[in-house]
């Protein structure tokens, strides 16, 4: 599954840890994600179904200004947009270039 900003659910250590029901892989998700993005974060916030899913989202999907363009404009994902790639996603690449890669590959 290919989130709307183009990361890999079927990468991402929360959904893997979702999906097995890890609380061993909550946890080192949660100190590795803490460091890497200097934000405390617990084993109980690493939940998520995929930010398209009805389910359990992480806790900032309620908050990703990606996933709120393209519920907002009613697209799969950002390569889908008329506006691809405006600066939002732009910056968002920035960080995770496979996101980028995913999207050219779906355009």
């Amino acid at each position: 599954m290919i989130a709307y900003c183009g990361l890999d659910c079927s990468k991402c250590d929360a959904h893997i840890a979702t999906i097995e029901n890890s609380p061993a892989k909550r946890i080192e998700t949660a100190k590795q994600w803490s460091k890497m993005y200097q934000h405390e974060m617990s084993p109980d916030q690493i939940n998520c179904d995929g930010c398209k899913s009805s389910g359990t989202k992480f806790f900032h999907c309620n908050n990703c200004e990606i996933r709120q363009c393209c519920v907002s404009k009613n697209v799969e994902n950002c390569a889908a947009c008329e506006d691809y790639i405006c600066d939002t996603l732009a910056g968002f690449i920035k960080l995770a270039p496979q996101a980028g890669l995913a999207l050219e590959s779906l355009r």
